[in-house]
């Protein structure tokens, strides 16, 4: 049983998976030190970053925080979520 709905971000989720997560959308890690720096390469030739801390596990309200400072809907992480 999940412990989370499907509708709200997972808390306390481990950093792993939060970082693959993160990866099958795109993202791929360029830093890693007290925090962790990604970036996005678009379609356009822009990029998107994304900074998190470098945290044993990653609560709700950052994600929710991550994703919008990177532009990330919240149903597409969710997705990306599920499948990782």
């Amino acid at each position: 049983m999940q412990k989370w709905q499907c509708n709200e971000f997972p808390r306390d989720t481990p950093k792993r998976k939060v970082i693959k997560t993160f990866e099958n959308l795109g993202f791929r890690i360029v830093r890693m030190g007290e925090h962790i720096s990604m970036v996005r390469e678009n379609p356009d030739g822009t990029k998107t970053p994304l900074t998190m801390p470098n945290h044993e596990r990653i609560k709700g309200s950052t994600l929710r925080v991550i994703c919008r400072q990177s532009g990330i809907k919240r149903e597409e992480f969710l997705k990306a979520y599920e499948e990782t």
